[in-house]
């Protein structure tokens, strides 16, 4: 299976089809619902949010068994569909789908660095496809262009409690690891109108 057809949208693939090519391509495009989707394109600000994410709580965490991934861990979802979050943190051991290391299924929290010209619809049905997942307890979607964090996190089965963070004081609890960031440190360096344009300019 060629590079070509890997960008074939409407083309239904298998997961094991859709892992075999990744690994050797060494590509980054995320398999939702059968369909292999490109991972839209970061650019400085984009991959600064994420750094200053995990450098934030990493720096909390000493002592704690968890696990941080930046950019490149593939997670695997219900129906598996697997993707690429910005930033993945698990909460004691992680579990694998395989010997590779290279597909997550048990990530406690995720985040998702997106910009005012993200496809909704791909926002949403991502979303969703996360908190479906028994393992994470807590989702967050951070705007590149804009001083703006939503929060989703568990309170059971059925039922999450949603955050909006806009103020450069506000706190971002991480109650299920105990940790809290604020917008000043996850937001370090970003210039908003540059965010702005350059968001503009990548998609």
């Amino acid at each position: 299976m060629s590079e070509k057809v890997l960008n074939e949208g409407n083309k239904q693939y298998s997961a094991e089809e859709y892992l075999r090519v990744e690994r050797e391509n060494m590509s980054h495009k995320e398999f939702v619902n059968g369909k292999i989707m490109p991972k839209p394109n970061s650019n400085r600000w984009h991959s600064l949010i994420a750094t200053n994410m995990a450098i934030a709580v990493g720096s909390r965490l000493h002592g704690h068994k968890c696990d941080i991934y930046v950019n490149n861990m593939r997670v695997q979802l219900k129906n598996k569909s697997i993707c690429y979050p910005d930033v993945v943190i698990v909460n004691g051991e992680p579990n694998f789908t395989d010997a590779n290391y290279d597909v997550l299924l048990n990530p406690a929290i995720v985040v998702e660095v997106f910009s005012s010209l993200t496809n909704s619809s791909n926002k949403t049905e991502k979303l969703e496809s996360y908190l479906a997942l028994d393992s994470i307890k807590e989702c967050l979607l951070v705007k590149q262009d804009e001083m703006r964090v939503e929060h989703y996190a568990r309170q059971n089965a059925k039922q999450w409690i949603y955050r909006i963070y806009n103020e450069r004081d506000d706190v971002v609890a991480l109650e299920s690891i105990n940790c809290k960031v604020s917008l000043q440190e996850i937001y370090s360096q970003i210039k908003f109108r540059q965010a702005e344009l350059s968001s503009k300019a990548v998609n």
